[in-house]
């Protein structure tokens, strides 16, 4: 079984929008696009569904949270408590609002590093990962499309050229 693929370069951001939209139109399978910069839009253009990331922020806050409820409860009423100023600490409820910075910033805490650590398993990009890069133009000034081809070889070639695209190649994947 053959992994041919189609790399369609373009040199304008518009051009490869309008690209996009004709691809998805004709119902190619567009496996990735690279961009020099982020292209407003091209997500929802591709069809990407929108990012769970902020799902996944709340219930690592929530989880900070609660290490912090539970961490000072421990640490401040059972296992250690002092007289401050006066005040025995009899109950957590009693202490919580000299507490709420702690827990504001666990809660911070566990939301961002737990957040950059999902992205980058959901990204793949394991430490000394090889980049992927299929074209170095595409870091400089040019875009690139990768669609799957599927026995019509040269259909695609002459619809992608008809897009736009400066230059369309068929490339073996591994």
């Amino acid at each position: 079984m053959s992994n041919k693929v189609i790399y369609a370069i373009y040199n304008d951001d518009d051009i490869l929008m309008d690209a996009v939209k004709k691809t998805r139109a004709a119902h190619h399978h567009i496996e990735e696009v690279f961009t020099p910069f982020p292209v407003h839009g091209l997500d929802k253009a591709m069809g990407i569904a929108p990012t769970r990331l902020a799902i996944c922020a709340f219930l690592y806050g929530c989880v900070g949270i609660s290490v912090a409820t539970a961490m000072m409860n421990y640490i401040m009423i059972q296992d250690w408590p002092q007289d401050i100023g006066g005040k025995p600490s009899f109950s957590y409820i009693e202490n919580m609002p000299a507490f709420v910075p702690i827990m504001f910033e666990l809660t911070v805490f566990f939301s961002a590093h737990l957040m950059v650590i999902t992205f980058y398993m959901r990204s793949k990009l394991w430490p000394f990962k090889e980049a992927e890069n299929p074209d170095v133009r595409t870091t400089d000034d040019h875009f690139l499309m990768e669609v799957a081809v599927n026995n019509n070889e040269e259909e695609l070639v002459s619809f992608f050229q008809s897009t736009g695209a400066v230059e369309v190649k068929v490339i073996e994947k591994h």
